[in-house]
């Protein structure tokens, strides 16, 4: 029997990437084999997230799309099942029913180690749905990946450590789709990495809701937090980069800040959202923090790591904030200097406290902060980018580039760098002399080759690259 084949497609967030690759991992079992074409597909997934605006109109539209492709696969002989899955799915799994006869199954994002069984529900009584919290840890019942799996995704992974949040700000639905906080163990964590490391992998991304708040339980019984973890991972043979997103600010404790200072496999860019500058808006956000506090946070990193970058996330039009709050958001942007950052204008999520909140901001004062706020961060962007002309750089190859002879890989700070070489650099870090700028990628070429490539031991810090905002 030839293998049935599957298409995921994955919407928003780093975890939802992952959660697509683990669902393909589970199906596997099944027999399916992935496609890049929908309506080629005997499953198609839309892995789903809540957090933008109109996320629930997305689907309805892409459902409409596959409710065409799933008649002409039934005109053609050959059966299709739709799934929605993720925090969509969590959130409005009772009206995605209700709307969209097309899907066979509803799946929260707790529960898709049920999707085989869920699959066969549907196929006996005609539709699934599960979006209740399950008892189980699902990383215990999901299967790893294959080797074949594991080296066709790339020499970057991601891995999940930490699910769910306890900090309920005022305008997030993501305690209600993934739930309270939940760490996993440091055992199975070192497990999973090293498997990857075994199959090629040479750099981890480790992600959760509020990452910097890990406190799995560790081999010795006790609770670890993040940076112990870093610590342990970090010695792990053939993974020479480690990462880590997203974080709160609250949640940077003196463990991170301290593996930050000691482990050069620890890339210093790190993804710390704001949200806003304003301690008033911040107070009604629930951000549990001020400006002030951030300022701190941020000065923290920097005694101890002086070429360490960042990152941030920003709403504009919040209810009830003022010229002069915002303005106070443009004051910590200017202040902090950023490699590049992700603004948006406040939009509702349903059941979220905020969405009650009557002191709404107009659309085109929303436009017009966006605007100014954007300008700001894409000049600091374009800054950072430039300031790294004329310096070499260690580049990790991850894969040819659309250019015919080029390989593409990230700087320390996630910039893409192209080189022309051959695909045999891939999966090691060399240095990259930087040439120019196209856009946001760095163009060079490989710079001396005397210094030997970087394939099981993880790089020295390089202090002379470029820093931002010290």
């Amino acid at each position: 029997m030839p293998p049935r084949k599957l298409h995921i497609k994955s919407y928003g967030c780093q975890m939802n990437v992952y959660d697509a690759q683990r669902m393909a991992d589970t199906l596997a079992g099944e027999g399916f084999v992935e496609t890049a074409s929908a309506e080629e597909a005997d499953l198609v997934i839309l892995n789903t997230c809540h957090i933008r605006e109109k996320a629930s109109e997305k689907v309805y539209s892409e459902l409409g799309r596959l409710r065409a492709a799933k008649d002409q696969a039934a005109r053609d002989g050959r059966g299709m099942s739709v799934v929605v899955a993720g925090c969509v799915a969590q959130a409005e799994g009772d009206e995605i029913i209700r709307r969209a006869p097309v899907v066979d199954v509803v799946v929260g994002p707790q529960s898709y180690h049920h999707l085989p069984q869920l699959l066969a529900r549907a196929k006996a009584d005609g539709r699934a749905l599960e979006t209740e919290f399950p008892v189980e840890d699902k990383f215990g019942f999901l299967p790893q990946p294959s080797r074949r799996a594991i080296r066709a995704r790339g020499v970057s992974a991601f891995v999940t450590v930490q699910e769910g949040c306890d900090k309920f700000c005022t305008f997030c639905v993501v305690p209600y789709t993934r739930g309270a906080e939940m760490s996993r163990p440091v055992e199975m964590i070192v497990e999973d990495v090293q498997r990857l490391a075994d199959n090629g992998v040479r750099e981890i991304t480790l992600i959760g809701q509020n990452v910097n708040a890990y406190h799995g339980d560790g081999p010795d019984g006790r609770p670890w937090p993040f940076g112990k973890l870093l610590h342990r991972l970090a010695g792990i043979p053939g993974i020479v980069r480690l990462r880590y997103s997203t974080s709160h600010p609250r949640d940077v404790e003196e463990t991170l800040i301290e593996a930050h200072r000691d482990l050069a496999a620890l890339m210093p860019f790190v993804h710390l959202p704001a949200q806003s500058g304003s301690d008033r808006i911040l107070a009604a956000m629930n951000r549990r923090h001020t400006a002030d506090d951030y300022r701190r946070v941020i000065d923290r990193f920097r005694r101890v790591r002086p070429d360490i970058a960042f990152s941030s996330d920003f709403i504009v039009g919040f209810p009830g904030e003022t010229e002069q709050d915002f303005a106070a958001t443009l004051a910590l942007v200017a202040q902090i200097g950023y490699a590049g950052a992700y603004s948006f204008k406040y939009s509702p999520r349903p059941g979220t406290p905020a969405a009650e909140m009557k002191e709404t901001v107009s659309t085109a004062d929303m436009d017009e902060r966006l605007a100014r706020l954007q300008s700001l961060i894409d000049s600091q962007q374009s800054a950072f980018n430039t300031a790294s002309i004329g310096r070499t750089v260690d580049v990790l190859f991850e894969r040819a580039a659309r250019n015919a002879g080029q390989i593409v890989g990230r700087t320390a700070y996630l910039q893409p760098a192209h080189v022309m070489a051959s695909d045999d650099i891939i999966g090691q870090v060399l240095p990259v002399a930087v040439e120019s700028l196209e856009r946001y990628s760095l163009l060079g070429s490989l710079a001396s080759l005397s210094r030997a490539p970087v394939n099981d031991a993880p790089a020295k810090a390089a202090p002379s690259q470029a820093t931002m905002g010290v």
